[in-house]
C-alpha cells in the first residue's frame, strides 16, 4: 500500500511537469494540458482515498506535530 501512494505521488508530479510543458510549449492552442491537467486531479483523489483506506485499515497511523 505504501508502495502504491508513493508511486500515485510521483504520478502526480510528472502529470503536474507535463501540464507546465504543455502550457509553456502549446501557448494555450492545445487541449494536451487540460488533459495532463485533468489527471492530475483524479490522481490526487486516488490519492486521498488511498490514504483513507491505509488509515482505516491500520497502515498508517497518523500523529501530531513535535510528539
Amino acid at each position: 500500500m505504501k508502495l502504491l501512494i508513493i508511486v500515485c505521488l510521483i504520478a502526480i508530479v510528472v502529470s503536474l511537469g507535463s501540464g507546465l510543458f504543455h502550457l509553456v510549449n502549446d501557448q494555450g492552442q492545445s487541449k494536451r494540458m487540460v488533459k495532463a491537467l485533468t489527471v492530475r486531479i483524479a490522481l490526487s483523489v486516488a490519492l486521498f482515498i488511498l490514504l483513507l483506506i491505509a488509515w482505516w485499515q491500520g497502515m498508517i497511523q497518523p500523529h501530531g506535530l513535535g510528539q
